[in-house]
């Protein structure tokens, strides 16, 4: 049960870091939900290929290639705690193509004691969001799309309801391979709070920004991701931090305070696939708010540094993502995606 109870908290903190000081009703809804994203960073908007889980994170890139590929994507976390989501593509008359889905968070099962301590129990929060999303070619280079997202928060006895809406817009040039794409998510409000009268809390609304870019005559595609787009200053700043003295001189060392040069740093995710095969896919990815954030002090390691592997068989698909917290935390992934017409053939 301790074990169980510590893991939720780290997970807790890490979602409330992740959120620019958890003020945000709905965290999890900024967690990576595709191994392909978890292996690039956590943030992967710029693909123009069948992978439908890519196509629910960015519904412009949704496409008539997606129609019947059905995934499901889970996330193997320690203490109990389990995420993931299953969606599934399909093509409407008039060309547009539609994504129905389903994320959810289990946080495992906890005792429920009284004040005095006496046992009254057990209970299992949960999360989850029912969302559907749909996608349009306006023409042969620019595309764009929406999701629908209604969502579910069960802490013990306390429960929350709200809604949002992605929105987006890609331009893709065929002959250079070059993919520029920008997206707003999570655009909604919490319509019930947990308690009576309680206060509504804002979404964790944000912008993204991604330029991709395939080598013509090499096996790699390069993608810059811009996120939290909406908010200028992402970092954090210790407030317990206090100017100190130097031992030698005595004169005062001020507190170091990001420029602007390190808060721009702090938008900008990098990711780059290594295409070696037709069936095998090479990933890996760097944020730099995450390293600056999260990594030990002392011990920072390869904080802030994602990998990830793709297997391309003829009837299926398999994803895994491998995301680094700092030395002291990670997160894996795995995605299985098929099409449903070729075990139909």
């Amino acid at each position: 049960m301790k074990t169980k109870l510590l893991f939720f908290l780290l997970f807790m903190s890490y979602l409330s870091n992740a959120q620019i000081g958890g003020e945000s009703a709905f965290p999890f809804l900024d967690l990576s939900y595709s191994a392909r994203s978890m292996g690039l960073g956590g943030d992967f908007i710029s693909a123009n290929d069948d992978d439908i889980s890519i196509g629910v994170a960015n519904p412009s890139l949704l496409s008539s290639d997606m129609a019947n590929n059905i995934a499901y994507n889970h996330s193997m976390m320690a203490g109990g705690i389990n995420y993931g989501m299953a969606n599934y593509g399909y093509n409407l008359k008039d060309k547009a193509t539609m994504v129905s889905y389903i994320k959810y968070i289990s946080y495992g099962t906890f005792d429920r004691r009284a004040v005095n301590g006496v046992a009254e129990g057990t209970f299992s929060p949960f999360e989850m969001v029912a969302g559907t999303g749909i996608g349009k070619n306006l023409n042969e280079r620019l595309s764009i799309g929406a999701n629908l997202n209604l969502i579910f928060s069960q802490l013990e006895s306390y429960s929350s309801f709200g809604a949002a809406i992605d929105m987006a817009g890609t331009y893709y040039d065929p002959e250079l391979d070059l993919m520029v794409t920008a997206l707003v998510k999570n655009a909604g409000m919490q319509f019930k709070t947990y308690v009576k009268d309680g206060q509504r809390n804002p979404l964790p609304a944000e912008i993204q920004l991604a330029g991709s870019y395939k080598l013509a005559h090499a096996p790699f595609r390069f993608t810059l991701l811009g996120h939290h787009l909406n908010t200028w200053d992402i970092s954090y700043q210790d407030p317990n931090l206090k100017p100190t003295v130097d031992p030698l001189t005595g004169d005062t060392i001020p507190v170091k305070y990001p420029g602007f040069g390190e808060k721009l740093a702090h938008h900008f995710s990098y990711q780059l696939e290594a295409l070696i095969s037709k069936n095998i896919h090479f990933r890996v990815g760097f944020d730099y708010h995450r390293r600056r954030e999260l990594a030990l002090e002392q011990r920072p390691g390869i904080s802030g540094f994602s990998f990830g592997l793709g297997l391309y068989f003829s009837k299926f698909s398999l994803d895994y993502g491998f995301l680094i917290y700092s030395r002291s935390g990670f997160n894996n992934m795995i995605t299985l995606t098929t099409n449903l017409s070729k075990w139909r053939n």
